[in-house]
Protein backbone atom coordinates (compact mmCIF):
# COMPACT_ATOMS: atom_id res chain seq x y z
CA UNK A 1 0.00 0.00 0.00
CA UNK A 2 1.26 3.44 -0.91
CA UNK A 3 1.76 5.89 1.91
CA UNK A 4 -0.46 8.94 1.22
CA UNK A 5 1.89 11.24 3.16
CA UNK A 6 4.76 10.40 0.80
CA UNK A 7 2.61 11.10 -2.26
CA UNK A 8 1.47 14.46 -0.89
CA UNK A 9 5.04 15.37 0.06
CA UNK A 10 6.31 14.51 -3.43
CA UNK A 11 3.54 16.54 -5.08
CA UNK A 12 4.23 19.57 -2.90
CA UNK A 13 7.97 19.30 -3.53
CA UNK A 14 7.36 19.14 -7.30
CA UNK A 15 5.16 22.22 -7.12
CA UNK A 16 7.75 24.12 -5.10
CA UNK A 17 10.58 23.24 -7.48
CA UNK A 18 8.61 24.23 -10.58
CA UNK A 19 7.53 27.52 -8.97
CA UNK A 20 11.14 28.38 -8.10
CA UNK A 21 12.33 27.57 -11.62
CA UNK A 22 9.63 29.78 -13.16
CA UNK A 23 10.46 32.65 -10.78
CA UNK A 24 14.19 32.60 -11.51
CA UNK A 25 13.56 32.82 -15.26
CA UNK A 26 11.41 35.94 -14.85
CA UNK A 27 13.71 37.74 -12.43
CA UNK A 28 16.80 38.05 -14.60
CA UNK A 29 18.94 40.96 -13.43
CA UNK A 30 19.59 43.83 -15.82
CA UNK A 31 23.02 44.00 -17.41
CA UNK A 32 25.69 46.05 -15.67
CA UNK A 33 25.66 48.67 -18.46
CA UNK A 34 21.85 49.09 -18.60
CA UNK A 35 20.79 52.41 -17.02
CA UNK A 36 17.80 52.01 -14.71
CA UNK A 37 15.97 55.33 -14.36
CA UNK A 38 14.72 56.48 -10.96
CA UNK A 39 10.94 56.70 -10.83
CA UNK A 40 8.60 59.04 -9.00
CA UNK A 41 7.58 58.96 -6.24
CA UNK A 42 11.05 58.51 -4.82
CA UNK A 43 11.51 55.84 -2.12
CA UNK A 44 11.28 57.04 1.46
CA UNK A 45 12.27 53.77 3.15
CA UNK A 46 14.74 51.14 1.88
CA UNK A 47 15.86 47.80 3.26
CA UNK A 48 19.28 47.62 4.90
CA UNK A 49 21.27 45.56 2.39
CA UNK A 50 24.29 45.91 0.15
CA UNK A 51 23.88 45.24 -3.56
CA UNK A 52 26.08 48.01 -5.01
CA UNK A 53 24.96 50.22 -7.86
CA UNK A 54 26.62 53.09 -9.71
CA UNK A 55 24.34 56.11 -9.29
CA UNK A 56 24.31 58.82 -11.99
CA UNK A 57 23.70 62.36 -10.74
CA UNK A 58 22.12 65.32 -12.55
CA UNK A 59 25.53 67.04 -12.76
CA UNK A 60 27.02 64.03 -14.58
CA UNK A 61 28.97 62.66 -11.63
CA UNK A 62 28.74 59.05 -10.47
CA UNK A 63 28.97 57.49 -7.04
CA UNK A 64 28.55 53.97 -5.69
CA UNK A 65 25.44 53.47 -3.58
CA UNK A 66 24.35 50.54 -1.41
CA UNK A 67 21.25 49.74 -3.52
CA UNK A 68 19.13 51.24 -6.27
CA UNK A 69 16.55 52.15 -3.64
CA UNK A 70 18.96 54.13 -1.47
CA UNK A 71 20.45 55.84 -4.54
CA UNK A 72 17.07 56.87 -6.00
CA UNK A 73 15.97 58.22 -2.61
CA UNK A 74 18.34 61.13 -3.43
CA UNK A 75 16.51 63.57 -5.73
CA UNK A 76 19.82 64.48 -7.42
CA UNK A 77 20.18 60.91 -8.78
CA UNK A 78 18.69 60.33 -12.25
CA UNK A 79 19.36 56.58 -12.46
CA UNK A 80 21.85 53.81 -11.80
CA UNK A 81 23.61 50.80 -13.28
CA UNK A 82 24.16 47.51 -11.47
CA UNK A 83 27.55 47.11 -9.80
CA UNK A 84 29.90 49.53 -8.08
CA UNK A 85 31.30 52.48 -10.02
CA UNK A 86 34.71 51.82 -11.55
CA UNK A 87 36.39 55.09 -10.47
CA UNK A 88 34.36 56.41 -7.52
CA UNK A 89 34.83 55.54 -3.86
CA UNK A 90 32.10 53.34 -2.39
CA UNK A 91 29.85 54.67 0.42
Amino acid sequence: MININKIISLLLMSLLISACAAYSEKSAAPSTSELIACEEPRPEVCTNEYNPVCASYKDGSKKTGATGCTSCADHEVTGYTMGACKTAVAD
